[in-house]
């Protein structure tokens, strides 16, 4: 009897999409997360003396991206539009690579627009990169 092994993915290999388009390279994602309530129920009749847990609203974290500060500024841009009013909202995917580089896991978000931006932090006895990082809020996460 053989046993095929099998390894778990690499958390480094990632890519992020905004509409169908990727976007920079990011050094970080976190934020993949679902919650979901619990609501305590109990009808006047019920003969165990304990409530039902019945399921409430879903909620999810903010999905928070780092990458290196570069000349690009799409996102700076992106969230100038939320700064000024303007309702720029825009679906989007955390993708999941094998070693080869393909498509393994794919964590599709509606509706997201960036929250929270960060600029880097500045520190002349270090060399550290320069990191630039923001946060997107969302109506639903779904692995696809």
């Amino acid at each position: 009897m053989s046993t095929t092994r099998v390894d778990p993915f690499r958390g480094y290999n990632f890519r992020v999409e905004l509409d169908n388009t990727s976007v920079a390279s990011f050094r970080e994602c976190g934020g993949l997360t679902a919650n979901t309530d619990s609501v305590d129920y109990r009808e006047g009749k019920d003969i165990p003396l304990s409530v039902r847990k019945l399921t409430g609203l879903r909620k999810f974290t903010n999905i928070t991206l780092k990458r290196g500060y570069t000349t690009n500024e799409d996102l700076w841009k992106w969230y100038k539009n939320i700064l000024n009013g303007v309702a720029d909202r825009r679906n989007g995917a955390i993708v999941l690579q094998d070693e080869q580089h393909n498509d393994v896991l794919r964590w599709n978000f509606e509706n997201g627009w960036i929250c929270k931006w960060e600029g880097p932090a500045m520190n002349a006895t270090t060399n550290d990169v320069a990191i630039e990082s923001i946060e997107i809020c969302h109506e639903r996460l779904e692995l696809a």
